[in-house]
């Protein structure tokens, strides 16, 4: 009976040590629960805090970007606000084989250096800064702001390309060849101004209407004497242009790339004997090949006195791997000169010029009026070998017969000034990649007069360049 009791207690001793021990580990073990949920908690909520930071950082995050087409750029979370910087390089060479034009014209030459600075803000205004330090000179290109307020009310003021020339306003990057038509010695080039244009329907109708400074034939403001980019008369220019692409948007993809329009300046003003507002025009090799009689011993020389006015139809049209490029473009220039002899003369004289352009690319990417997109870049270990095109044109500047006309006292000599160039050029573009290209031209310029024993010899020009453009 006694050994039953003692078992009996050594039992409920027994028991009850364990219970203690269990209860005392599902105490420890509350308490790590406890601890691991408070970490957690705690894990969550700086989860939390740092999505509620990223999505505060988020509108004030810049974006650098860099791409063939639009440079280095840099801009905010939703693209309203964007600085690009854009680069031109257009490193020349340029060989005579005639027997005419001065050795010193063969020459390796920077033709274009202009680093770009160009953004948005507030996916509204646009602005673009431009200098140019080719021909061992610095000049402002470009230097303008935009409003785009509506598709149809692009307000742009500063100096710009005046919205004339077809050519004119193709990109020098986009040049199939090296040099601009003789079409484009007529039009003006950069003027400061104010202008109104934009976008109908969808872009099928584009318009210009502005009102510049004004500038001679082919020139700048920049070369504007005696102030550049500067008004150099009482009058300015106004220049309208309407061009027109009827089936940009139309199921007939054949007629998608045609494209057609109209432009022109007017101006009244008078020029003087030190400042005529006349030009000189220049052949491809970019040699003089007719300028107006200028001041000389005490003789006046011819200036522009009243009416200019410039027009220019022009047209566009491309398809698959073909496009051809149209211009013709008119100047009726009032001038006068005072000679010792014939007293004031005056007459109104038209100059006439056009050209058409044709394109091809012979590794079949798609012509078009600016830019393309390679099939392959040069990459001799895969075998690819970039985009070539194959370029020709034919192109004339007609000197009204008036200017000639008076002997001595003619607005132009024909012993120096040639009455007609007319000039055909072939060329290869060879675009290793979207960014860099490779040209090489070959024209030829015929001339009527410009020499004191009948006609000018013919230039025969051979040029090339190496071309960076982003």
């Amino acid at each position: 009976m006694a050994s039953n009791l003692l078992a009996g207690s050594i039992a409920v001793v027994l028991s009850l040590a364990a219970a203690g021990t269990q209860a005392d580990e599902l105490s420890e073990l509350r308490d790590r629960l406890e601890a691991q949920e408070q970490r957690i908690r705690i894990l969550e909520r700086k989860l939390e805090l740092s999505e509620e930071a990223a999505k505060a950082a988020a509108p004030t995050t810049p974006v650098v970007r860099a791409s063939p087409q639009q440079g280095f750029r840099i801009q905010s979370a939703d693209g309203a606000n964007v600085a690009r910087f854009r680069g031109v390089l257009h490193f020349d060479g340029r060989y005579f084989a005639d027997d005419v034009t001065p050795e010193t014209a063969d020459t390796w030459l920077l033709r274009r250096v202009r680093p770009t600075l160009e953004g948005t803000f507030n996916n509204i205004y646009d602005f673009r800064f431009t200098p140019d330090f080719a021909g061992g000179r610095t000049i402002i290109l470009d230097a303008f702001v935009a409003a785009r307020l509506k598709p149809w009310a692009v307000v742009t003021a500063g100096k710009f390309k005046v919205p004339v020339g077809l050519e004119r306003l193709v990109s020098s990057t986009d040049l199939r060849f090296i040099e601009r038509g003789l079409p484009t010695s007529l039009v003006p080039n950069r003027d400061l101004g104010l202008q109104l244009g934009g976008d109908l329907s969808g872009g099928v109708v584009n318009y210009s209407l502005g009102y510049f400074n004004g500038v001679s034939d082919g020139s700048s403001s920049d070369s504007n004497t005696p102030n550049a980019d500067a008004e150099n008369d009482t009058k300015g220019d106004w220049a309208a242009r309407v061009f027109v692409q009827p089936f940009l948007n139309s199921d007939n993809f054949a007629l998608r790339g045609l494209g057609f329009g109209i432009a022109g300046t007017y101006v009244n003003s008078t020029g003087s004997t030190t400042t005529t507002l006349l030009p000189s025009y220049r052949t491809p090799g970019q040699q003089t090949f007719f300028s107006y009689r200028g001041t000389t011993a005490g003789v006046n020389g011819t200036i522009a006195d009243g009416e200019r006015l410039r027009w220019t139809p022009q047209a566009y049209y491309s398809i698959g791997s073909f496009g051809v490029l149209g211009e013709y473009v008119t100047v009726s220039q009032e001038v006068s000169r005072l000679t010792p002899t014939a007293g004031l003369r005056r007459d109104t004289l038209d100059n006439t010029a056009w050209q058409v352009q044709f394109a091809w690319f012979a590794t079949g990417e798609d012509e078009s009026f600016r830019g393309f997109t390679p099939q392959s870049i040069f990459d001799p270990s895969q075998g690819t070998w970039g985009a070539l095109e194959l370029v020709a044109r034919y192109h004339e500047l007609d000197i009204d017969d008036d200017a000639f006309i008076g002997g001595a006292d003619s607005f132009a000599n024909p012993a120096s000034a040639a009455s007609k160039a007319s000039a055909w050029g072939v060329g290869v573009n060879w675009y290793l990649t979207q960014n860099y290209k490779w040209s090489l031209n070959y024209d030829v310029t015929s001339f009527d007069g410009g020499a004191a024993a009948g006609d000018r010899a013919d230039e025969k020009a051979l040029f090339t360049r190496f071309a960076v453009g982003f």
